[in-house]
């Protein structure tokens, strides 16, 4: 075995960890949080705070499985530029990790007790997708890019103007969410079967609730 890929094995599996645990990481070039400019008027009361910190657990969680499939798919992506277009893609969502951490704090709220599951099953999808071959391995990216974005976009409707700080790192999410997407259908991204999209749909449905009262 190479030992750069033990050395990208190891420190994958020390960045899992910390994710996974809710760690915050930072590195020379991350971006801060977005922030928005707060209104006039009442802030949010106990119980619509609660319901926003626990938004942004699920989607703190839903970023630890997009983290899990970028690290899966670049240790088994056959071409190197695809390997390094996914570590970056994988940065920008530690970006994510660290503004829904914030967020959550804000409100409160502490990281899903089981980020470990969906972590653990997403570097297994994510390398078992890089194994059927790149084309493959685009088009899981972009179909889950896609997902995600309705799926913040949904999340979006239901944080008030009175949130701006919550509001500003949604959006933005869903600005990096698109560009990956486009990435990666620039790249060749082969379209997945309706099954498989299906199948994805109802896993993102089990992460939300779980992750949401877990």
């Amino acid at each position: 075995m190479p030992p750069s890929f033990l050395e990208a094995v190891i420190t994958r599996f020390d960045r899992g960890l910390r994710t996974a645990a809710g760690v915050p990481q930072t590195e020379p070039d991350s971006r801060p949080p977005p922030r928005g400019q707060s209104p006039p008027g009442p802030r949010s009361g106990p119980g619509e705070a609660r319901h926003i910190g626990r938004l942004m657990r699920v989607n703190y969680a839903g970023e630890v499985a997009a983290q899990g499939l970028y690290h899966g798919q670049g240790l088994t992506a056959r071409d190197p530029q695809v390997a390094e277009r996914m570590a970056e893609a994988a940065q920008e969502e530690q970006d994510h990790l660290n503004w829904c951490l914030e967020r959550m704090a804000a409100h409160g709220v502490r990281p899903s007790v089981l980020n470990p599951l969906w972590l653990a099953g997403s570097v297994t999808l994510g390398a078992a997708a890089g194994l059927a071959g790149d084309r493959w391995s685009l088009g899981f990216v972009a179909e889950t890019e896609r997902q995600v974005m309705r799926h913040l976009q949904g999340h979006l409707a239901q944080v008030p103007d009175h949130e701006p700080e919550t509001r500003a790192v949604l959006e933005q999410m869903v600005l990096d969410e698109s560009q990956h997407a486009e990435w990666a259908e620039d790249g060749g991204a082969h379209p997945l079967p309706l099954t498989v999209r299906a199948a994805m749909g109802l896993n993102s449905k089990l992460l939300t609730k779980g992750s949401y009262w877990v």
